[in-house]
């Protein structure tokens, strides 16, 4: 969970070469970009390919960085960028479109909905729950997966997410709402089961 104005960084100091500026750079974003590559990918092999890739290509191009945008969002943005080309790599049958969902806010409610807040919190975070959550995040469209881990697990903000993705923030609160959606009707069935008020209908 990154906030843009925790870490303050030199420009110039990384423009030049300072290798303990850009090793300060990679000790405050190691642990969030390879978090985001691992909730993308599903595979720690994978993800530490991004976090190595992100930093050999922020290291190849901080030249060319002019600091419009904060570091914590350039260095996403290179994440979010690997993990995508690495998903398209693997699948065979991935195309652009997967990422481009139509971003109406139509059919956005699930068929199943379960009251959650009636589970005890120890079943929500137990580690099967938590494998079940995972499970879920794992099976999201990767345009939706992408904006739920930048936005709800990253707690990136909205108008960050958009820069990140390119998106507008109309379209990262679309696709924020579908994931959100998506994820409550997956989970419906895990928690289903251990809805109290099943035991009493």
């Amino acid at each position: 969970m990154i906030n843009s104005t925790t870490h303050e960084f030199s420009l110039e100091a990384l423009r030049a070469g300072d290798r303990s500026e850009f090793a300060r750079l990679v000790d405050a974003y190691s642990a969030p970009i390879y978090r985001l590559g691992l909730k993308m990918l599903s595979n720690p092999q994978d993800a530490e390919d991004v976090l190595q890739n992100t930093f050999l290509n922020a290291l190849l191009h901080l030249a060319d960085f002019e600091g419009r945008s904060s570091v914590s969002t350039w260095l996403y943005r290179i994440a979010s960028n690997e993990a995508l080309m690495l998903i398209r790599r693997k699948k065979a049958n991935f195309s652009i479109e997967d990422m481009q969902p139509e971003d109406s806010d139509d059919e956005v409610m699930p068929e199943t909905f379960v009251d959650w807040s009636l589970l005890p919190e120890n079943e929500l975070l137990s580690e099967e729950g938590k494998r079940a959550i995972d499970s879920a995040i794992k099976h999201l469209p990767e345009s939706l997966r992408m904006v739920f881990i930048l936005r709800d697990i990253e707690d990136l903000s909205i108008k960050e997410t958009a820069e990140i993705l390119n998106l507008s923030e109309t379209n990262v609160k679309t696709r924020l709402l579908r994931a959100r959606m998506a994820l409550r009707e997956k989970l419906s069935a895990y928690y289903g089961e251990r809805n109290p008020r099943k035991e009493k209908e």
